[in-house]
């Protein structure tokens, strides 16, 4: 939408698009040009997607470019003004002389605070902020404002804005969804309806492109509805469609993401619903599934059991992601450089999952391939994170080991195996007596020092010739993983 916008917009005015160095008739010091890069008076501020096309992506830009157009917009006598902003530049993004801010986003809370607090800062020559809004935020607005101000008075305006948005979403929903029947949800039995919540959140997850593209509907569905849920115009049935795509929302950010946060907004009969079905003998626990709970242990088999007898092949390909995933971070905790190498792993091979053709979507033999590629990379790491009970040393001086390891491979040298160990082991204790001091990270004295103990330590052992600093440098940021994730 809003490059569609930039184009009308482009059509209209293009003389707002043609690469200024400022405004016609702005004098510029030597020192100001230096700041100032030539551009368009008119840019998008938004991240890059996958797919899009190529204009678009050229035109976005790298994060390094979107960090040069916060800088020219906070400039006043750049050209750039007028700026197409999605998701970013809210929270602590400050220009004094911004005046006017266009929204044509349900937003609430303090969100909405933090956004129209953009145009109200003091400049001189500026006698007010503008906040022109095409969605009808007023009534939102008035509620927090009088929630930010202590008072109870709320000038509730028309809301029917909202009520347009979240029929139109149910409508791009519907069509969506068309090919999947939410019957039993309506008229089933408890456990009927926890399976077609299930089922539905399996037919969402047959591709990033459609599970991406509900999600998004559904945040925008739940937004606007937040605004005008009170009101008399929608009906029951589109309530229920409402709370229904809110459930599945829920499980679907609960397989992807860990916590589900649309909970609270599902009606009393939803929760009702699922908390009867889970009773039940024989309904796939999903929603219990991954929580991530302190009493779950991700590396017992019997955790491993349960998600293999899952029977929906995308249900279950997104569990032992998020599975995988929670157990490399833990791992991370312990040995930073094996982990970075397991997440590599993990991406490319999620990378490949997502980017399968389109007539492999629903072939039960690749889901199956990609559920045993993700489970042998699972033992893989379980393997990894014992191995070094056979080696003599422990788990952090194997961190260490690896690394010496891994730079001996880097710079093509041969390190006899049990000099290796005995290094590991004198490393971990080097690091150890400066790691006594809480606050050893942030002194520079106590760093220097750890760095010539590691240098003299290296010398004495005969590690052979390679870049000392380089050494230094993943030693050091290891003992500062160890560190933080003690603190932690």
């Amino acid at each position: 939408v809003a490059y569609l916008f930039y184009q009308e917009l482009k059509d209209l005015r293009p003389d707002w698009f043609e690469v200024l160095e400022c405004e016609v008739g702005v004098e510029l010091s030597e020192q100001e040009r230096k700041k100032i890069k030539s551009m368009e008076r008119v840019k998008m501020v938004m991240t890059r997607g996958k797919d899009d096309q190529k204009e678009l992506w050229d035109l976005l830009g790298s994060k390094e470019y979107r960090k040069e157009l916060d800088r020219q917009f906070k400039n006043e006598k750049s050209n750039f003004k007028i700026a197409i902003v999605v998701d970013m530049w809210l929270t602590g993004f400050d220009v004094p002389f911004l005046d006017t801010i266009y929204i044509d986003k349900p937003i609430q809370r303090h969100n909405l605070i933090q956004t129209i607090s953009r145009v109200n800062r003091k400049f001189e020559g500026k006698d007010k902020g503008l906040v022109v809004d095409y969605i009808g935020i007023k009534t939102q607005m008035n509620k927090a404002l009088a929630m930010y101000s202590k008072t109870d008075e709320t000038n509730f305006e028309d809301i029917a804005q909202s009520i347009i948005v979240v029929k139109d979403h149910l409508d791009l929903l519907g069509k969506l969804m068309h090919q999947f029947d939410v019957s039993p949800y309506f008229t089933g039995q408890p456990v009927a309806q926890l399976n077609c919540l299930n089922n539905a959140t399996e037919f969402v997850l047959q591709t990033q492109k459609l599970e991406h593209r509900f999600m998004a509907l559904v945040k925008r569905l739940k937004t606007a509805y937040d605004v005008c849920c009170g009101s008399e115009k929608l009906s029951q049935k589109e309530r229920d469609y409402i709370h229904f795509y809110l459930a599945v929302r829920s499980i679907v950010y609960k397989l992807t993401k860990g916590n589900a946060p649309d909970t609270a907004q599902m009606n009393a009969k939803v929760r009702e619903m699922i908390s009867e079905a889970l009773k039940s003998d024989g309904v796939e626990e999903i929603f219990k599934l991954g929580q991530g709970d302190d009493g779950v242990d991700i590396f017992d088999d019997d955790y491993l059991a349960k998600i293999e007898k899952i029977k929906l092949p995308n249900t279950k390909i997104k569990l032992l992601q998020q599975m995988l995933a929670k157990a490399i971070g833990e791992f991370k905790q312990v040995n930073k450089l094996k982990a970075v190498d397991f997440s590599a792993r993990f991406k490319s091979l999620v990378d490949k999952y997502n980017e399968r053709k389109e007539e492999d979507v629903l072939v039960s033999e690749v889901l199956e391939d990609f559920s045993d590629e993700i489970i042998n990379m699972y033992q893989d790491l379980k393997s990894e994170m014992g191995s070094f009970a056979d080696m003599g040393i422990n788990l952090e001086e194997k961190a260490f080991y690896d690394i010496l390891l891994a730079l001996a491979i880097k710079y093509d040298f041969q390190y006899p195996e049990d000099k290796l160990l005995e290094l590991a082991k004198a490393v971990k204790n080097v690091v150890d007596d400066k790691a006594k001091y809480t606050d050893w990270s942030l002194r520079d004295d106590i760093k220097a020092e750890l760095k010539v103990d590691l240098i003299m330590l290296l010398a004495r052992f005969g590690y052979p010739p390679v870049d000392r600093d380089e050494v230094y440098k993943e030693i050091f940021e290891q003992a500062e993983n160890f560190k933080k994730n003690r603190a932690a």
